[in-house]
């Protein structure tokens, strides 16, 4: 069975349920016919029995004898038929008192001490007969009994003509049916053949192939659609990996290349203890940068799995932003800037505290570094219902509407730094913030317009 292929398990299956049913059909049908065929044979039966029982007669102390009997002589029973009648009269002991001349030097079935009519099959003279036994009563007491058998072999002829001709299409059909189900089930999985074709030929230097959609909305439109769909996100996942591999590879390139020149500059000739000292210092902020990168982007890559790992605990975000804001205590007395957080209410929330942190040191920090000196950035906490809702504004450089959509992807700096080169960074803050985001279940947004400022929205679930 496991060797089969879908189009032939599909008809399989199918013959199988067809097989129980038609069975159940013929069966049935046939069990029809007998019913039926032995029905009007007991009318018949019954209906001459009936008219028998009216012309017998039986008085006090004599023997059953019909009422007028040169018409029972002269009757059909006298001769031979293709379908003949067959009667006798018998005593409650069994002893025949009349019988038709057909049966000539034989007898029919006698059960005797029997108390209700019976119907019954034998053989008579090589012939399938039916009859019927019915007591015969004077003053509630047996007094003989009336038997009348007919021939059935033309029903049975008819009953073993129908039982060979099921028989014989039973497997005709199932044979029938099975190429029929099998050219049915081809035709409906067909796409199936185009989804597997497809699918040999994508690999990694080939994902833009897609499996034609049947023209049926049924499963495998479903599914060719879903594959199609899982292929774009496949395709999609790469080219930000190799975009990805590509901005890493020049982010770790420049302070290496900055550290080598600045090392080859500073050995090309003798220097004084301060010029060794400045470059020195330039070349660990260099390697502190690169440290820094690395960090980055090994979280990225944690990022993955790290739903695994949470640590949910019910904490208090406004103490949590306290902290995170002392940590840059010295950056922001150096460009002056001030904090001010509108709403001083304490706000719990169930989250993962160390993941959460660096989504508001990430956002914080992005704030600072786009803040004008002496600028102000508010940090407002509410709540709407179940949900908590932090915004972070600063009044900055802002974001232009062309770029708002993209300032969530790796390595991704706004062109408007250009005119800004005291604003250091490599683009993987907001990244990262969204990121984890998306591990917590908490919604980020941004909102933002150029020379007036920035607002990142936390909604926290």
């Amino acid at each position: 069975m496991t060797n089969l292929s879908l189009k032939n398990r599909i008809a399989f299956f199918y013959i199988i349920s067809a097989a129980l049913l038609i069975f159940v059909v013929f069966f049935s049908i046939y069990n029809i016919v007998s019913i039926t065929v032995n029905t009007n044979v007991n009318d018949l039966l019954k209906s001459e029995v009936k008219e028998y029982q009216n012309k017998l007669r039986c008085e006090e102390d004599e023997e059953l004898e019909f009422i007028d009997h040169e018409e029972w002589e002269n009757r059909e029973h006298t001769e031979v038929l293709v379908d003949p009648v067959f009667l006798q009269i018998t005593d409650v002991e069994g002893n025949v008192i009349e019988k038709s001349g057909n049966l000539k030097n034989k007898d029919l079935l006698f059960e005797k001490n029997l108390q209700i009519q019976k119907i019954s099959n034998f053989k008579f003279s090589g012939k399938s007969l039916r009859q019927i036994q019915v007591p015969l009563f004077n003053n509630e007491k047996i007094i003989g009994y009336l038997i009348v058998a007919v021939s059935i072999e033309g029903e049975n002829t008819i009953l073993e003509n129908l039982s060979t001709i099921l028989f014989v299409l039973f497997p005709f059909v199932l044979v029938l049916l099975f190429f029929i189900a099998q050219f049915i089930a081809g035709r409906s999985i067909k796409s199936i053949s185009s989804i597997i074709s497809v699918s040999d030929s994508i690999n990694k230097n080939n994902l833009k192939n897609r499996i034609p959609l049947p023209e049926n909305k049924d499963e495998l439109y479903t599914l060719s659609k879903t594959i199609n769909n899982l292929l774009d996100r496949i395709e999609n996942a790469i080219e930000r990996e190799k975009q990805f591999t590509s901005d890493a590879s020049h982010e770790l390139r420049t302070p290496l290349a900055v550290i080598k020149g600045t090392l080859e500059v500073l050995i090309r000739k003798p220097r004084n203890t301060e010029e060794y000292q400045q470059k020195v210092n330039f070349c660990i902020s260099e390697v502190d940068r690169m440290n820094n990168l690395l960090d980055q982007l090994l979280l990225l890559a944690r990022l993955e799995n790290q739903k695994q790992f949470l640590k949910v605990v019910n904490q208090n975000l406004n103490e949590l932003v306290n902290v995170v804001i002392d940590q840059f205590a010295d950056k922001l007395l150096e460009q002056q800037i001030t904090i001010e957080q509108l709403n001083e209410k304490l706000n719990f929330v169930k989250t993962d505290k160390y993941l959460l942190s660096i989504v508001l040191h990430n956002l914080i920090s992005n704030a600072i570094k786009y803040s004008n000196k002496n600028g102000i950035i508010k940090i407002d906490i509410d709540t709407d219902g179940s949900k908590t809702i932090l915004k972070i504004i600063d009044q900055g450089i802002g974001i232009s509407k062309d770029e708002i959509d993209k300032v969530f992807n790796a390595f991704y700096r706004t062109t408007y730094t250009n005119n800004h080169p005291e604003i250091k960074g490599i683009g993987l803050g907001l990244s990262i913030a969204k990121r984890l985001c998306n591990v917590l279940n908490i919604d980020l947004g941004i909102s933002s317009e150029e020379n007036k400022g920035t607002t990142l929205i936390l909604i926290i679930n």
